[in-house]
């Protein structure tokens, strides 16, 4: 009886959802709502004010968090395999595209990696940020009942200017990404862009600062350099061309070029730098003032001025010893 009662009471109503939640199917809170209440005033008022609203409020609340953990996710799996190409813990398929012949100095090595991954991590999460953000934002957009065509539209129009205007940058970003990619030059390299050649400073996506032999600071725009000479990866050459008298006996001068090159590969610290055995290649140049006999090194990468420098020293008191008179190379 109480029961009965106490539904005969205004605040209490009869019905389904249906009949109080508007035409068409009753969304889920407003089942909520009149299944809470039943109420038919309440549940017509939060039908007519509150629950769209309320629906386009909770699925924006679960499109950004979905973003947000798909982001955050991304990121972790981003900064995962950097830093795991930080540490050299990479498979030994990438591994060996990045190791050089002269393992002597890891340090550096290692810095350089660290550099390329953190440099392609920051740049690998700032795109899967602009990917997932804006697809939520555009979700968002869609549910709070905006015409997207006339966004999607402004937004091309105005792509297609920013990229006429700014392609030069564009053009330099996305030469600095496959620059990293590829390992084509990195700190502390030596590297022959055409205009300049210096030793790398510092590496960034849109510009490569580098100072060459007098101390001069150059700043090249990735996307202008054209071609890269690189002096410092896996291993390099010296190639001296030792001018003498046209008088002089060929196999003695080959033989005292032989014996310096070879003293001076097994001399420390050169035998560290030196990679392989000595070789004379013989006469590069003959003329009626002097004969050219040429000797090359494959040293370690960015040492071939030093063993060339220190090899003719040794040359010269050689020469000096044998009675062997150096002559003017030719024109």
């Amino acid at each position: 009886m109480f029961y009965e009662a106490l539904a005969t009471l205004p605040l209490w109503g009869q019905g389904r959802p249906e009949d109080h939640c508007g035409p068409g199917e009753p969304s889920i809170a407003c089942r909520i709502s009149w299944a809470t209440t039943h109420n038919p005033d309440f549940t017509k008022f939060f039908s007519t004010w509150l629950d769209r609203p309320l629906t386009a409020l909770v699925q924006i609340s679960i499109t950004l968090l979905i973003a947000m953990i798909l982001r955050h996710a991304a990121h972790r799996l981003i900064t995962r395999i950097t830093l795991r190409m930080s540490e050299g813990t990479m498979p030994e398929r990438l591994r060996e595209r990045t190791r050089t012949i002269f393992d002597g100095s890891p340090a550096l090595i290692s810095e350089r990696r660290r550099q390329r991954a953190q440099t392609m991590g920051s740049v690998l999460r700032s795109i899967a940020s602009i990917l997932i953000l804006g697809t939520a934002l555009f979700s968002v957009l869609g549910t709070v009942g905006l015409n997207l065509a006339p966004i999607l539209a402004s937004a091309s129009v105005i792509g297609v200017a920013v990229g006429f205007g700014a392609q030069n940058i564009v053009k330099d970003f996305l030469a600095g990404i496959f620059m990293l990619l590829e390992d084509q030059y990195g700190v502390g390299d030596v590297i022959d862009v055409g205009p300049a050649k210096g030793t790398v400073e510092a590496v960034s996506l849109r510009v490569t600062r580098l100072r060459d032999i007098n101390g001069v600071v150059w700043y090249m725009r990735n996307g202008e350099i054209l071609r890269i000479g690189n002096e410092s990866q896996n291993w390099a050459r010296t190639v001296l061309d030792i001018p003498v008298s046209p008088d002089e006996d060929v196999d003695k001068v080959r033989a005292l070029l032989k014996e310096s090159a070879e003293a001076l590969a097994v001399d420390p610290p050169w035998d560290e730098i030196i990679l392989e055995t000595p070789s004379v290649w013989g006469v590069q140049a003959l003329t009626g003032d002097a004969m050219v006999v040429r000797v090359v090194l494959k040293t370690a990468p960015g040492k071939q001025a030093e063993v060339a420098r220190q090899l003719r020293e040794r040359v010269k008191k050689t020469f000096d010893e044998a009675g062997v008179a150096v002559a003017s190379p030719p024109a």
